[in-house]
């Protein structure tokens, strides 16, 4: 028994280590989401209002693998945002994960307009609806963004982590006066992600 307990104790403290490690890569990532707010000219928000902004519990179950499923046909199309404008994007492709005893899908999007930006030509994103939504969680769905580098080839197949710990609300959620994404029916998830930004606590702003 105790040779037993000796030969599970570097598992579990190798498991701890990746939580403590984890944790602590989610506070800088949120971190630095605020500091974003303050540097952005068109931000809705200010720094006092930044103490409003509240999330989940970093949860690394999250954290999941996806299948990567390129639709390089994809024809362009007008993607609805919540001021009543349109953007266009293309479905990049196709993301297959397990959770909860399911298979679930999420279509990948690139933005037409900022493939013609060099610095943004890589830029994947990634709006969701699900369960939480309207309850713990702003009620017009939140956002992942991506780069196309973190595609991995991995014997033959491609694969995306999708970490829903870094989702974020749009900035509809803190102010009116944004051409915020509609997330299609498509990416309207079945289950709960109790992961990521919550409701913002302040006042939002008219």
């Amino acid at each position: 028994m105790r040779l037993f307990l000796l030969l599970l104790c570097p598992l579990f403290v190798s498991a701890q280590s990746s939580s403590t490690t984890f944790k602590w890569e989610i506070a800088q990532h949120r971190q630095q989401y605020k500091l974003d707010f303050l540097t952005e000219p068109r931000s809705p928000l200010k720094a006092q209002d930044t103490a409003f902004l509240d999330f989940f519990e970093p949860d690394l179950e999250w954290r999941i693998k996806a299948r990567f499923v390129s639709t390089p046909d994809a024809i362009p199309f007008d993607l609805p945002t919540y001021s009543g404008k349109t953007k266009q994007y293309r479905q990049f492709g196709e993301l297959i994960f397990e959770k909860a005893g399911k298979t679930h899908r999420l279509q990948l999007y690139q933005s037409i307009q900022l493939a013609q930006m060099e610095a943004y030509r890589d830029y994947l994103f990634l709006p969701f609806k699900d369960l939480t939504n309207a309850a713990e969680t702003y009620g017009g769905g939140r956002y992942l963004d991506f780069r196309m580098k973190e595609i991995e080839e991995v014997d033959g197949s491609a694969w995306l982590w999708i970490d829903f710990n870094k989702c974020y609300n749009p900035y509809c959620a803190f102010s009116d006066g944004y051409n915020c994404p509609v997330p299609p029916v498509e990416n309207h998830l079945d289950l709960r992600v109790d992961a990521g930004e919550r409701n913002f606590k302040g006042e939002k702003k008219h």
